[in-house]
């Protein structure tokens, strides 16, 4: 239980996430959608992320890397998204810059978090 609560596992937490929800997508085209192309690219999500989360639920610093990298660009798509969106702001009409805000400064914390519990920019010796 101590280990699903870790800032240690966030973003694996969120990789076997994505990797669940591309899953859930290519039943879904797959089955209900009637598509027989398109699931096959959904597949690539969930194999990936999967992998990732896998090999960082073992620890492994090369999966580590790259989920940091894959959340540091996440999180610029949200900053970006603060300043420049249109369509998230559509969306959220008057809540956007309560949503967006609070949600730029959260991933950059949790980024801290995992480099530094993962120990990703250590220096040797």
């Amino acid at each position: 239980m101590k280990r699903l609560l870790s800032f240690k596992y966030t973003f694996d937490h969120l990789a076997a996430l994505v990797a669940a929800g591309a899953a859930i997508g290519v039943v879904q085209t797959f089955v209900f959608g009637k598509h027989y192309l398109i699931p096959t690219m959904i597949l690539v999500l969930a194999v990936l992320f999967g992998n990732l989360a896998r090999y960082g639920y073992r620890d492994r610093a090369w999966a580590k890397v790259v989920l940091y990298w894959i959340g540091v660009i996440l999180n610029f798509h949200v900053l970006f998204a603060l300043f420049w969106s249109v369509k998230y702001r559509s969306i959220l009409g008057d809540a956007f810059e309560y949503v967006f805000a609070p949600l730029t400064v959260s991933i950059a914390v949790l980024l801290w978090q995992y480099a530094k519990q993962n120990e990703l920019f250590r220096r040797p010796g």
